[in-house]
C-alpha cells in the first residue's frame, strides 16, 4: 500500500504545480511475500514522472516538513528541481532536516516560517567488512558529502563560506529562520516583511508627529486665542459656579 505522505497535486491556479514533502525520503520498495514493487511517494522516480506529467506549469511551490532521509533519492530529486525550467518556490513549513534541507537549496526562492528550523550534518553510512573495505567506506561517505555540501554553498553564494559551513556540520547544527536567512540558506522570513511594513509606518507617524509640533513651536497663537472658550465650556464654568454658591 502506498503511503500518501508526499503529496503532488496540480493548483487551482493555471500552470502552478504544488508539491510537498511532509515525511522521510525514501526510494521504492518490495514486498518479499508477494514480489511487488512498493512505490514510495517520497522516491525520485515518483518525482520524475510527477514532474513530466505536468505540462505547461511555470510556477512550483515545495512545502517542506521532513526529517530527511536517503541521500540517493534527495540528491536526485534536488537535480530534478533544479533543472525544471519552472520558477520554483520552497516553503519550509516545519522541519527541514538532512536531505530535506539539500532538497529545499534547489528553490529559487527559499521562505521559512518565523518558527521553523533547519538541521544540517555531514552525510553519514553504515559499514562492515575489513580495514581496507572500512577505508573505503570513509572515502566514499566524504565524497558523498561533498556533493551534498555543494549545494548549500550554490544557494548561498558569498554569505557561507565553505570554512563555516563545515563547522556547522561538524556540530549538526540547527538553524532557526534568522540565521539560515544570515547564512543566505533562506531569502526570506514569513511575516517579516509585514513587521518592517509596520515599524516603518510606526516611524513615518512618529515623525510626522515631531514635524507638527515643531510647527506648533514656531507658529506663535495669540494669548487671547489660547483662552478663548467654547460656548459650551462658558456655559459649564457659570453652571459650576452657581452649583458652588448653594
Amino acid at each position: 500500500m502506498n503511503k500518501s505522505v508526499y503529496l503532488i497535486k496540480q493548483s487551482t491556479t493555471p500552470n502552478i504545480l504544488d508539491l510537498y514533502i511532509y515525511d522521510y525520503v525514501e526510494g521504492d520498495s518490495y514486498d518479499w511475500w508477494t514480489d511487488e514493487k512498493i512505490e514510495s511517494q517520497t522516491s525520485a522516480n515518483y518525482i520524475q514522472k510527477q514532474l513530466e506529467g505536468a505540462k505547461g506549469v511555470n510556477e512550483i511551490n515545495i512545502y517542506i516538513n521532513s526529517y530527511g532521509g536517503e541521500v540517493k533519492e534527495g540528491l536526485a530529486i534536488y537535480n530534478q528541481l533544479k533543472r525544471h525550467p519552472a520558477q520554483k518556490t520552497v516553503y519550509v513549513d516545519g522541519f527541514a532536516c538532512s536531505i530535506a534541507s539539500v532538497i529545499a537549496m534547489a528553490g529559487d526562492r527559499v521562505i521559512m516560517g518565523n518558527n521553523t528550523l533547519m538541521m544540517i550534518h555531514h552525510a553519514s553510512m553504515g559499514a562492515w567488512g575489513n580495514a581496507e573495505e572500512l577505508r573505503k567506506a570513509a572515502n566514499d561517505v566524504e565524497v558523498i558529502d561533498k556533493a551534498s555540501c555543494s549545494s548549500y554553498l550554490a544557494k548561498a553564494g558569498d554569505k557561507l563560506s565553505e570554512e563555516t559551513l563545515n563547522q556547522l556540520l561538524d556540530n549538526q547544527t540547527w538553524l532557526n529562520a534568522e540565521q539560515c536567512l544570515q547564512y543566505g540558506l533562506c531569502d526570506e522570513i514569513a511575516g517579516k516583511e509585514d513587521d518592517n511594513i509596520s515599524k516603518a509606518q510606526q516611524r513615518f507617524n512618529s515623525a510626522i508627529k515631531q514635524q507638527i509640533e515643531s510647527l506648533r513651536q514656531e507658529i506663535k497663537v495669540p494669548d487671547n486665542l489660547i483662552q478663548q472658550k467654547t460656548n459650551a465650556e462658558k456655559l459649564m464654568s457659570v453652571f459650576k459656579k452657581k452649583m458652588e454658591g448653594k
